[in-house]
């Protein structure tokens, strides 16, 4: 058979670990075998990342805003144990951050939903899409221990010197101090990705925060979406025939335990955070799970939502056998080609992505799975495959379709 063709280039991001074997071991069963593959490669290991002081993540991103759409490994975000392991100049920041900043993005994540894997929430049918803005808050926080009584103040300087001052607390004793800030146009550009994404996957948008207690803060966020809603997409979306509408965070909590799914849910930097893994974990598995960074300039960065899987990495080079998931990076290899076939008019491109995904659903479906979703599947006598055993039976599965 010919293999299908492209026209323009992946970003390619090549990552750590244990994805970093499985991510070879993708390419080469899955994808090398059926097209001409063309990307653009960038390394971001941790070594390369180390040797370029990082410029290699820069260049990526740089490269992601060229070519319109990127395919990425998990990354190492290094910590004070991993500056020794690696032996690294400095703990370098989130390869992850880096690129959001850079492209202005909003991270979508959704789980993979599969027979067998049911869900913990039985009323959920369909998956709950998290939109999570991508800057600021918490992760870019300010802080300070206060050693003993004084009054702590939140001061402004402008430009031309002028001060405004907000008193934080009169400390009586030694407390905490955290200031978190954000900025008017990167809410604006994760409200626009939002409507973006609702619009392009047919689905109801919630936004929600706390806007009772953060009255200046939270509802900002809260007025940035409903005025470009008014103004840009609400006669979209009646067109579309979805809805957007905002609610408090507490009251989306209640709603999405008894919601069906089907939906997209957009939360702030932390809350987003914290949902997703929420939703990932009570649909089965961070390993089932899609993440894909859109900017509103609708440049797209697929990948896998969970990490460098360190634990089976440290096993594989120790000689042992791994069972490891590789459905989120197969997943994100899929998203990646599915909308290069989509931006490029190349059919057979996008068609490759929907019947491998199905392939790789079916075998699980068939009984055939790594040990993480054999210990949580309804499905009996399953069979228990490694690593490589997993994505040659999904090849398998395909060429048999």
């Amino acid at each position: 058979m010919e293999k299908i063709k492209m026209t323009t280039p992946l970003v390619e991001m090549d990552g750590d670990e244990m994805t970093r074997i499985l991510w070879k071991m993708i390419k080469d069963e899955l994808l090398l075998p059926f097209i001409e593959l063309k990307t653009e490669y960038y390394d971001l290991g941790l070594e390369h990342r180390n040797e370029t002081n990082d410029q290699v993540t820069v260049d990526s991103a740089e490269a992601t805003k060229k070519y319109g759409v990127a395919v990425k490994c998990a990354t190492i975000t290094p910590n004070a144990a991993r500056m020794t392991e690696y032996h690294l100049k400095e703990m370098w920041k989130s390869p992850n951050g880096t690129i959001r900043a850079l492209l202005d993005g909003t991270v979508f994540r959704a789980p993979i939903v599969v027979k067998g894997i049911e869900p913990c929430v039985k009323n959920w049918e369909k998956p709950i899409t998290l939109a999570r803005h991508a800057y600021g808050d918490v992760y870019k926080n300010t802080e300070m221990k206060v050693p003993g009584p004084g009054k702590a103040e939140l001061v402004f300087t402008a430009e031309d010197g002028t001060q405004t001052r907000e008193v934080i607390h009169e400390f009586k004793g030694a407390g905490i101090l955290q200031g978190i800030h954000n900025t008017e146009a990167s809410i604006e550009s994760f409200a626009k990705a939002c409507f973006k994404f609702a619009l392009d996957t047919k689905q109801d948008l919630w936004f929600a925060t706390k806007d009772t207690i953060s009255k200046k803060y939270d509802h900002t966020f809260k007025d940035i979406f409903a005025e470009i809603f008014e103004k840009e997409y609400k006669e979209k979306f009646e067109e579309a025939g979805i809805e957007y509408f905002y609610t408090l965070i507490d009251d989306a909590v209640a709603r999405v335990m008894k919601a069906k799914g089907g939906f997209i849910w957009a939360c702030k930097n932390y809350d987003g955070d914290v949902m997703s893994d929420m939703v990932s974990s009570a649909f089965g598995s961070l390993a089932m799970m899609t993440s894909v960074l859109v900017s509103p300039q609708g440049v797209y960065e697929y990948e896998a939502a969970h990490g460098t899987v360190q634990r089976h990495y440290y096993k594989h080079l120790a000689g042992e056998e791994t069972s490891t998931n590789s459905v989120a990076t197969i997943f994100a290899w899929t998203g990646a080609l599915r909308k290069r076939g989509e931006l490029d008019g190349i059919t057979e491109l996008s068609e490759f992505a929907d019947r491998m995904e199905r392939a790789t659903l079916k075998t699980i479906e068939d009984g055939k799975m790594t040990k993480d979703l054999a210990n949580i599947t309804s499905l009996k006598n399953v069979t228990v495959l490694n690593s490589e055993e997993f994505i040659k039976e999904i090849r398998k599965t395909y060429e048999e379709m």
